[in-house]
Formats: C-alpha cells, structure tokens, sequence
C-alpha cells in the first residue's frame, strides 16, 4: 500500500502537538516554573546582549535560529533508508531528545544569570571541563559557518548557471537577503526610539515590509559569483557578531519567522491541496549504499531531531532576552516541534517527488524548493514567484543560523580566555586581545573560511557527527545540573548514552575514511587534513568532556540550591 503525504503531515501534527503539550508541560511543572521571578534579561539589562523580549520575539529568533538548512536537509538526506524511519527519529527525537535539551539549556541558563552552557559546566563540574567544552563548542562553531557559508553562497550564485531561471531565482533571493538585512537595522531602530509597539501592529508591519522586500528584490536582482557572496556573507557576519542584539539580529529573526511559518503553511496547504502520494519506499533496509542505518541515520537528521547547535543558541542568546520564566516552555521545547514539523513536510516534499522509491538526484535545496513550489503552483501562485520565494526560504534558514552561530563563536573564543574575572581592567594584556569581541570575532571567521574552502558537501558529515556530540555533552550536563539542584533529571540519561553511541561510532567512521583518502593521496591538507586535525580533536575533546560530566553526575548529591 502506497501511503498519503497527507496522513503522514496529520500524524506528524497530532503526535508533537501532544508531546508538547503532554510531555513539554510536565517536564516545566517537575522542573519548576516561577512567573514571578526576575529574569537575567532584567538583572543583567546591558542594551547589547541582555534585552527583556515578548514571548513571540524571543520565539521568532529561537526557531529562525535553530531552523537552519538541517531540518530540510537531514531528512532528504537520510530518505535513501525509506520514510518510515525518517518520521519516527523525527517524532521520538524531536519530542524526547532535541525539544528537552532545548527547553533544558534555556532553564538551567535561565535559572544561573543567563550564563552559556560552558560557564554553566564550570558552576556545576569545574573549570577544566568548561575549558574543554568551550574548546569544542569553538571548532564546532567553524564546522557550522563553513558548511552554510558554502550554502548559501551557492544558493545565492547567478553567474555560470545553465538555466536562466535557475540563475534569476537565486540572485533575486540574494537581493531580498541584502535589503533584509538594511530594513532590520531601520525595523530594530524604529522600535528601540520610537516606542515599544503593539505586538499586532509589530506584526502587520514585519509582513507588510517582507512583502515590500520581496517585490523590490524580484525587480532588482543581485548577479555575482559564489566566491563573492562568501565574502559579502562574511562581512555580514561580522556585523551580527558585534552589533547589539536589538539592532540586527532579533529584528532580522523577528520577519524571517513570518516568512518561515508562511513557507511551512504553505507547504502543508499544498500537501493538503496535492495530497502526494510517497514514492519513497517505506524501508529501504539496514544497509543502504555502504552506509548503515545505526549510525547515518542518527548523525544525518540532527535538526528536526536533536542537535547541539539548539542548546548553544538556548543558553547563548535566547536564555538573555526571555523576560518571564512562563514562557520558557513555548520558547525552548515549542521552537524545536515546529522544526520537527519542517522536518516532516521536507520528508513529504521528498517523497512526492521521489524516483524508483528513493529520493531523486539534486542537492537537498533544490529538491525541497522545486517539490514545494510545485504544491504552490496548485494554488495558484505563479511558478516564478514560488520559485523565488522558496530559494528565499530555504537561503533564510541557512542565514538566520549562520548570524546566531557565528555570535556564539565570538562569545566562545572570548570564554577560553576568560579568568576570575570579565573585567577588562583585572586582565593581563594578551588576556584583553584574546576577549575583545572584534578581535575573536575575526579569528573566528577567518578559520570557518578556511573550512570553507573544502565545500559544504566535505564538510556537512564531519559537522553532524560534531553536532550530535555537542547535544550528548549538553544532556549529560544538563542531567548534572537537574541532579545537583535537586531537580528531576532522570529523562535525559537515555538520550545522553543514546546519543553518546552514536557519535563516537560517526566519528571514528569519519576518521577511519579521511585517513584512508589521505593514504590513497587523493587528498589536499584544507579540505581533508584540516577536517581530519579538528576529528580528532573534537573525539579528544568529547572524552574528556563526557568523562568529566559523567564522573560528576554518578558521584555528585543534590544541594538546597534550586530556586
């Protein structure tokens, strides 16, 4: 029996709408909620990092963050083992291993001053495992900007093209990106000096400038090479990794949401709509093209399941601009079931237009912006403008994670150098160099280039394996933090050793392939010496970092902290 795209989208809704509001709110009951509470936003207001936010604004720049090109890419990706799979890691993951870590970092950040996830580790384990973590969190933030560097500098390439659509879709999507980025500036300024608005006309007016930009940018396409865009790309992420959070970054996020759950609605209309059939096969078996299920599959779909670059954004960014602890739950364990609903529509796209029962040729871009345009063409809308606002799509959720990523790689490589104090009086001179944002900021860029060089395709195995190891580390700290505080913490210890075995597996996989191309000298030192150098380095890492939190989680005793 062939099965309905339709009633997969339906299952999808109803099984995550239920653990978000069965599982979600019962972990934020045990845990422990107080609305009364002052947050970090407000103890620590600076105007830079520190902002009180509306629920829904902290929402948008959670999803628009974390919603980067995984939850479209891994599940396509990983559609060769069969659909039925892909859409039970994607329901038992999102809701018991990624929606919890998520919603975990932003608590136990919430609940200690808005603190990072290493400085958290340090509070609870010891400096040296926050050394390390901060350490690993740094190279996997170059994974991160090299890998959608690479993408959306590709998404956005209008020259050398063969089809002249092709070529138009993606430079008028780049133009959008461009004028995005000047209108958020002039949205934050407007909203910062003008007075707070009301969160209806926040809204009318966002969308009502989307669908300006929008229509200046299908009229004035941007046309210039990749290598360009990774340079432009580049500066951009200079600005979003030293300006103010309420300039750039939050009302960028705050439109791009708009833009996103218009992507979805209108995906799952068009599903709705088509009410494709699945031509992927229903399992494709354990062993497909070399790869094996365990652990491809689990490395493959990290967003839209779990991934450690959610808590990195939870504890980072978000966890400084939550003004009540109410809305931690919508914030941190709603964000990630919406992506795992993206994930699922992307499973669907994918299905639709499979080919002998597995996924077609193309990247995973193409795939998922030619499979929903086509589901927007039923509706009516016309293929060129569904094109263009599905390239504009799928580069946004690339962008809004690039920004978010490569502030939290500045904020990381200024945490290794920090001592007993962040004081830039108390520090010695190096120590001074070391922390200045626009210092760590460049250094950090320039190394995420340099991994650029060897492509997203390089990359992209190496990043997940990185990413899926950061999400164990977290939980196993996590678990540490719940325990210590007296909270309850059990939930997290099959997700921990679940995802703990999984990566170590990928990653020695990983190494074993990249030493045997090196040894077969088909390689070159940036796109396979340099990937294999951080390997083993993020291997070294994640043991130390494991044993540490493990050690301290079977030995420690709860405390009367918890508040």
């Amino acid at each position: 029996m062939v099965m309905n795209g339709l009633v997969i989208v339906l299952i999808g809704i109803v099984a995550l709408s239920a653990g978000y509001l069965l599982y979600g709110r019962w972990l934020a009951k045990k845990w422990g909620i107080d609305p009364k509470a002052k947050t970090p936003a407000y103890t620590h207001e600076d105007g830079q990092d520190y902002v009180p936010s509306s629920k829904f604004t902290v929402f948008s720049h959670q999803f628009s963050s974390i919603a980067g090109a995984g939850p479209v890419t891994g599940p396509i990706l990983a559609s060769v083992f069969g659909w039925v799979p892909v859409l039970l890691w994607l329901i038992i993951g999102g809701l018991f291993f990624g929606a919890v870590q998520d919603f975990g970092a932003l608590y136990a950040s919430v609940k200690n001053e808005g603190k990072s996830m290493g400085m958290i580790i340090e509070k609870y384990i010891g400096k040296t495992g926050r050394k390390l973590f901060m350490l690993f969190c740094w190279l996997f933030t170059l994974l991160v900007i090299a890998a959608f560097t690479d993408m959306v500098a590709g998404t956005f390439n209008g020259v050398g093209l063969d089809s002249a659509e092709t070529a138009y879709a993606n430079s008028a999507a780049a133009s959008i990106s461009m004028l995005f980025i000047v209108v958020a500036v002039i949205f934050g300024v407007i909203q910062k000096h003008v007075g707070k608005m009301n969160e209806w006309v926040k809204a009318v007016v966002a969308i009502a400038l989307l669908v300006a930009m929008f229509a200046v940018g299908m009229k004035l396409p941007i046309y210039t090479s990749k290598t360009a865009w990774i340079y432009i790309i580049m500066a951009y992420l200079f600005l979003a990794s030293v300006l103010p959070m309420w300039l750039l970054m939050q009302p960028r996020d705050y439109m791009t949401t708009f833009m996103l759950l218009g992507m979805i609605i209108g995906a799952v209309v068009g599903v709705v709509v088509a009410h494709p059939q699945m031509q992927l096969n229903a399992f494709n078996g354990f062993n497909v093209n070399g790869s094996g299920l365990f652990p491809t599959l689990f490395v493959t779909i990290a967003c839209g399941a779990v991934s450690g670059f959610h808590s990195l954004v939870s504890s980072g960014t978000s966890s400084k601009t939550v003004s009540n602890e109410k809305d931690m739950p919508m914030i941190g364990y709603g964000a990630m079931v919406v992506e795992s609903l993206l994930g699922i529509v992307a499973l669907v796209v994918v299905g639709a237009v499979a080919v002998g029962g597995t996924k077609p040729e193309g990247t995973p871009f193409a795939i998922f912006s030619s499979g929903v345009a086509g589901f927007l063409e039923k509706l009516g809308v016309p293929v060129q403008v569904a094109t263009v606002f599905m390239t504009m799509c799928v580069s946004a959720l690339a962008l809004t994670s690039l920004d978010s990523v490569a502030r939290i790689g500045r904020m990381s490589f200024q945490e290794l150098f920090y001592g007993e104090s962040t004081d830039p009086k108390q520090m010695t001179p190096a120590q001074r160099v070391l922390t200045n944002k626009y210092f760590a900021t460049v250094i950090t860029l320039f190394f995420g280039y340099l991994l650029t060089l060897g492509g997203y395709s390089n990359v992209w195995p190496l990043f997940g394996s990185a990413n899926q190891l950061l999400a164990a580390m977290v939980l196993i700290a996590l678990a540490v933090f719940l325990k210590t505080t007296g909270r309850t913490g059990w939930t997290l210890y099959i997700p921990m050793f679940v995802m703990l075995a999984v990566t170590f597996t990928a990653l020695v996989q990983k190494t074993i392939a990249l030493v045997a191309n090196i040894a077969a000298h088909n390689a070159t030192f940036l796109v396979d010496g340099l990937q294999l150098i951080v390997a083993l380095l993020l291997m070294i890492l994640g043991v130390l970092v494991a044993y540490s939190c493990l050690k301290k989680l079977f030995t420690t005793t709860k405390n009367s902290e918890q508040k």
